[in-house]
């Protein structure tokens, strides 16, 4: 369990092929107090600590072929800053939201505007999705939690204030037609899953009606 608070971004410093998988060797400043078999975030993506050389201040970790479908590790090349944060520690605070490291899918940021107090980016999702994200929720973005500013049909606008900005790989990586990671809220998944009996994701039209009628219902 995650909180989506970067607390450093690394670089991928070397790529290994596994066959379908790669292994992915990752410098960071935190590399010497890692463990292996400790769980830590890439990207927004849970991933295993399979080696850590604390002379070389690397850790490394395999990424099977489904976690290369889902994300966009499968495109990472050597030199790529990423976003990392170790696990959630019973009795941390908890200053963003609850984040599994489960990709949920890849968005494609489509606009970038800059204000003159923070950065708005614009999100293309997959709109099957759409049911799992309310305006002002919670959504991991390359496991950043941030808020949704706006949203409309199969896109979503986040702001980025200067310290994420800075503190982040959002500088160097997030421009127009990049992918991103994409976690939806785990209240609003499971909310979802329980409106409807077959699993499949509903409509988010339907979820709201639904839970207004379970409102009414319980006054």
């Amino acid at each position: 369990m995650f909180t989506g608070i970067i607390e450093e971004v690394g670089t991928i410093a070397q790529i290994d092929d596994l066959g379908g998988g790669r292994r992915l060797t990752i410098e960071a400043a935190m590399a010497p107090d890692l463990q292996v078999d400790q769980s830590i975030s890439i990207d927004g993506a849970c991933q295993t600590v399979v080696d850590v050389a604390p002379d070389a201040s690397t850790f490394a970790v395999d990424s099977i072929e489904e976690t290369l479908r889902k994300t966009t590790f499968g495109d990472l090349e050597e030199g790529a800053p990423v976003n990392l944060e170790r696990a959630l520690q019973a009795g941390d605070r908890l200053d963003g939201h609850f984040v599994q490291g489960h990709v949920d899918a890849t968005g494609v940021i489509t606009t970038v505007e800059q204000e003159e107090t923070d950065w708005l980016y614009t999100i293309h999702f997959d709109p099957k999705y759409a049911s799992y994200l309310i305006p002002v929720g919670s959504i991991a973005v390359d496991g950043i939690s941030l808020t949704v500013a706006r949203l409309d049909g199969d896109t979503l606008t986040v702001a980025i204030i200067p310290h994420t900005y800075e503190e982040t790989n959002v500088a160097k990586t997030w421009t127009e037609g990049a992918a991103v990671n994409l976690e939806f809220d785990l209240i609003g998944k499971y909310v979802a899953r329980s409106l409807t009996a077959s699993g499949e994701t509903p409509d988010p039209e339907a979820v709201a009606e639904a839970w207004l009628e379970s409102s009414e219902d319980g006054r």
